[in-house]
């Protein structure tokens, strides 16, 4: 058995250049004219990279304090080093999806243990809930796709839940921060799709359950989203986190879904980049990264069942 391992950009001002008292007089008209770029709160000769993540003031390369996630200015900076916030109460956004999420996994695990008993609680052997619920390519080819989803809350043992849990709580909240439970949704789903796919492609004869693919979705999406608000991927704190789960995945290559790994991330990642850089701009309709999405997860579904049918039909001799 596989199991799936446990800015927005603010309107650019504009500024009116008055012309001298000569060209009042001289001139027919008034020409306006608009910078193109924001200038520093602290430095108004420098211009602006990107926003505080915590006040929202521009700031320039000078004043940008790496954080968590984004840049603080150098006063939210010290601000934070004097107080510590915590608790849920601490957050800018409450992590409303992200807890809904957490608690219906967690919901689902007691069920199966209910259901299956010690099995359910200690991941040894398939349970019914699995087997029924569980990805694999034939069934999808049978016409179950409600495994899509479903599969993405079954877990296979209270460590490989725990440890799901745990990792979901971190990227969730973050996401959330950073674009509100609707876009975490979004994301959230699409890289589950997309997290079932890639399984479909490397590993389809083998059942697979977890959360895992869209949970490295989360990660793509806060990823591109620290990209979008200036911070290069270089210099993501995220890389250490990728590399290591790159490490203990291709080692459990037996146990642990690349396919569902490597598809969830880059589902993520696509959605981080539709609603956090190309739906930030302003140019872009707010609709546009929501239907592109939509159509994103259709064609997933699509690219499932013919993934899963070629398998199967491969396997029968057609």
């Amino acid at each position: 058995m596989t199991h799936r391992s446990t800015s927005i950009a603010l309107p650019t001002p504009s500024r009116t250049s008055p012309p001298d008292t000569a060209s009042w007089l001289c001139a027919d008209s008034v020409l306006e004219v608009e910078t193109a770029y924001q200038t520093c709160y602290r430095h108004p000769d420098q211009q602006a990279g990107v926003i505080c993540q915590r006040c929202d003031r521009p700031i320039c390369p000078r004043c940008m304090h790496q954080a968590s996630v984004g840049f603080h200015c150098p006063e939210c900076t010290k601000q934070g080093a004097q107080k510590v916030f915590q608790g849920i109460g601490s957050l800018r956004v409450p992590p409303v999806f992200t807890q809904a999420i957490i608690a219906i996994n967690v919901a689902i695990f007691i069920l199966g243990i209910l259901l299956a008993g010690a099995d359910g609680a200690t991941g040894r052997g398939l349970t019914e809930m699995q087997r029924d619920y569980g990805l694999w390519a034939g069934g999808i080819w049978d016409g179950e796709l409600y495994r899509l989803v479903t599969s993405g809350f079954l877990h296979a043992g209270i460590i490989h839940l725990g440890f799901n849990m745990w990792i979901l709580w971190v990227f969730g909240q973050a996401v959330e921060q950073m674009g509100g439970k609707g876009k975490s949704a979004a994301i959230y789903f699409l890289a589950m799709f997309s997290g079932g796919l890639g399984a479909l492609i490397l590993s389809p004869g083998s059942l697979t359950v977890g959360a895992s693919g869209a949970i490295f979705g989360l990660a793509g999406a806060v990823l591109v989203g620290q990209r979008a608000m200036g911070v290069p991927i270089r210099n993501s704190p995220l890389l250490g986190f990728l590399v290591l789960n790159a490490v203990i995945t291709l080692t459990f290559s037996g146990t642990i879904s690349a396919g569902g790994h490597l598809g969830g991330f880059i589902g993520g990642a696509l959605a981080g980049w539709l609603f956090f850089d190309l739906g930030a701009k302003r140019t872009t309709p707010s609709w546009v990264p929501w239907a592109v999405s939509g159509v994103v997860v259709v064609a997933l579904v699509v690219a499932s069942v013919v993934v899963s049918n070629s398998w199967v039909n491969s396997q029968i001799g057609f």
